[in-house]
């Protein structure tokens, strides 16, 4: 059972390689290059799906903090773990692309505009939530924190997103023109692989997590009646 599991994991990162590779292709053999901004505009079709998709998995965090508190079960809490790490992996890469698009676009890594300043902040909460995993021992007590914590963090999500739409943004246009079909085609193909490795990199966060707590359990010394 156990090879079954692996191979089943080579099968689905297999998959998500190939279909990251065709994205790649597809940005170079037939999505066209954007009038405006030329060929550097192709990292938005990764850069938004990655941002989406990182806010989703606050969610994750957030929901499972919630059920943590309300079952006590420590499944929850290995959940919220592993998709805050995805959060960091994918808002860091949102903010890496973002930087690179924008120094070549419009001539500075970084502007202090609300809509980057609080995905930078949404990136180091998330960093702080899983330091501050690693510095409690206690599994009960660091989940109730960890707990704690990600409910309070999720605050920043609403902020992420609304200042994305309601603020103005001197870098930030409010929408990209995808006036060619392909462009539209490009970015939804992009969700894809992007949630496939979001999916992939939480699911077995978690898998890991729980293998993890079920060998510490199996090597505690027995309770002295």
């Amino acid at each position: 059972m156990k090879n079954d599991g692996k191979a089943t994991w080579w099968v689905y990162w297999a998959v998500t390689a190939a279909l990251l590779a065709g994205g790649v292709v597809m940005l170079f053999a037939y999505t066209p290059v954007e009038a405006t901004m030329g060929p550097i505009q192709k990292i938005f079709y990764a850069h938004m799906p990655a941002a989406v998709i990182s806010l989703l998995a606050c969610m994750v965090v957030f929901v499972a903090g919630i059920a943590y508190l309300w079952r006590k079960d420590l499944w929850w809490d290995h959940l919220a773990a592993s998709a805050a790490r995805t959060v960091v992996v994918l808002a860091g890469f949102a903010l890496v692309s973002g930087m690179v698009w924008a120094k070549k676009a419009w001539g500075a890594w970084w502007v202090a505009t609300p809509r980057l300043t609080f995905t930078l902040v949404l990136w180091l909460l998330y960093v702080v939530y899983l330091v501050l995993r690693s510095s409690i021992e206690s599994s009960d007590r660091r989940a109730i924190v960890a707990a704690v914590y990600g409910i309070v963090a999720f605050l920043d999500v609403p902020l992420v997103w609304f200042s994305a739409r309601l603020i103005k943004d001197p870098l930030h246009p409010p929408k990209i023109g995808l006036e060619d079909h392909r462009m539209v085609v490009t970015l939804l193909y992009w969700f894809l692989p992007v949630l496939l490795i979001a999916l992939g990199l939480t699911i077995g966060g978690l898998k890991r997590a729980q293998r993890q707590a079920g060998q510490a359990e199996r090597s505690a010394p027995p309770d002295v009646v």
